[in-house]
């Protein structure tokens, strides 16, 4: 029999979410850390939500828990860039070329667009950029490979949110978001997932070079 799973005590969810909003806005930067005491009083809860809320956010990548240096915000480096996009790459491109043969209704991905352009903040942008690929994937028809990008989708955006700090691409990136929902708009499913692909790799490559010369490496050992 399937398990119920136990709901987050609404302390702990408000905890939670904003946590993970400054990390993958760049409020919080990789390596800082997230003391128990200060951020209780912080938030004006006691100290069980927030351990508890920190120990989900161990879970989904963002935070780190060590014995030694306690919580902190996850550091990002060409590796973890590699594995994260890695899976982008995979899932990603086919979830789409899934969603454009079903012809699902792409009116999420369109309105994420048109809220990335008019964002009037990068916080805002940022979200919105979130918002528009996972409206991708999600209508692929497969709840599993859909929950299967969810997962990795926070650690992706903090790839994302270092990456833009150190070198603002957002017109580039816009552009290439555009053509993609063009192709899936137009049917073109092999097209749309090529182009999502290519954007995909194109980005961790530029943030992180090291990232494409290991996996050039890879490559050069299996041929």
């Amino acid at each position: 029999m399937t398990s119920v799973p136990t709901p987050i005590p609404s302390r702990t969810q408000y905890v939670l979410e904003e946590i993970k909003h400054r990390i993958l806005t760049g409020q919080l930067r990789p390596g800082q850390a997230l003391v128990e005491t200060d951020v209780a009083a912080q938030f004006g809860v006691s100290k069980t939500p927030v351990r508890e809320a920190l120990k989900t956010l161990a879970g989904t990548g963002l935070v780190v828990m060590s014995q030694y240096k306690g919580v902190t915000v996850r550091m990002v480096d060409a590796d973890m860039a590699r594995e994260v996009y890695d899976v982008r790459l995979l899932l990603e491109p086919e979830a789409l070329r899934r969603t454009v043969c079903r012809r699902a209704s792409l009116d999420a991905a369109r309105d994420a667009l048109h809220s990335a352009a008019t964002a009037s903040d990068t916080a805002q942008r940022s979200l919105a950029n979130r918002e528009f690929h996972r409206a991708l994937y999600l209508p692929c028809g497969n709840p599993l490979l859909g929950r299967m990008l969810d997962e990795v989708r926070d650690q992706a955006a903090l790839v994302s949110a270092v990456a833009w700090a150190a070198d603002p691409s957002w017109d580039r990136e816009a552009a290439e978001h555009r053509e993609i929902l063009e192709l899936a708009l137009a049917g073109d499913a092999q097209g749309a997932s090529r182009a999502l692909r290519d954007h995909i790799a194109s980005f961790v490559e530029r943030a992180f070079p090291e990232a494409r010369e290991d996996r050039e490496e890879e490559g050069g050992r299996h041929s």
